[in-house]
């Protein structure tokens, strides 16, 4: 799971933030103020680090200076208020690698993380195997037993989501958001259909699965 490191001296920002890195599936660590963040950077080793700019004591330039002057490649996102002097020079300045402007959503906060991450965090054509299934998450390729597995996009996303954060309790609204967006919403029974046939095409046996598990009362669980 990868970690994200918040820091914000808005309280606010800082929840609201949190909650959507954990529903999509981050681990978040969360600092008040420039200073803890700093040395939560260096303890921690994050993922990624969203730096507010503007804030009392060390600032968020420093905070980036500071972590690029020690050698981190860690990647960095801004945030910076309505008005902020922000271009490309100052950005290469500081070592931050994008910046998002308040007030932003968290769709375009969260597409940001991704775009990031993938760019500072290339992978070559990754294959994550379960059981006697091949995903191919850059070709979006399926195969079981060498045989080319046919998944629609949502099957697929949902395929992903489950093989990015193996064995852990998500609940329908979870996967709901993930996969199909906070705009779409379709009901629970959506995610119910797709995880019936994902077990139908993936499962040694649909009738008694092994991977993708029932949690009752909470959601699904992927076993590798």
């Amino acid at each position: 799971m990868q970690t994200i490191l918040v820091i914000d001296d808005d309280e606010a920002i800082r929840q609201v933030i949190a909650v959507m890195l954990e529903n999509e599936g981050f681990r978040s660590i969360l600092a008040a103020d420039g200073k803890t963040g700093l040395q939560e950077a260096f303890a921690s080793r994050p993922s990624l680090i969203v730096v507010d700019l503007r804030m009392p004591g060390l600032s968020g330039v420093d905070v980036c200076k500071a972590i690029r002057s020690s050698g981190m490649q860690t990647p960095l996102i801004v945030l910076s208020a309505l008005g902020d002097e922000i271009d490309k020079v100052l950005l290469l300045e500081i070592g931050a690698d994008d910046y998002v402007v308040k007030p932003f959503g968290t769709r375009e906060l969260l597409a940001r993380i991704r775009a990031v991450l993938r760019r500072t965090n290339p992978e070559t054509n990754p294959i994550i195997s379960f059981s006697d299934v091949e995903v191919d998450l850059e070709r979006h390729a399926v195969r079981r037993r060498g045989e080319e597995i046919k998944l629609t996009r949502a099957e697929f996303k949902l395929l992903s989501f489950f093989l990015q954060n193996p064995d852990r309790p998500l609940t329908r609204d979870i996967l709901l958001n993930s996969v199909w967006g906070y705009e779409a919403f379709p009901n629970t029974r959506t995610v119910d259909a797709h995880v019936v046939r994902l077990r139908q095409k993936l499962e040694p046996d649909s009738e008694t699965p092994r991977h993708f598990i029932t949690m009752h009362g909470i959601g699904y669980r992927f076993i590798p």
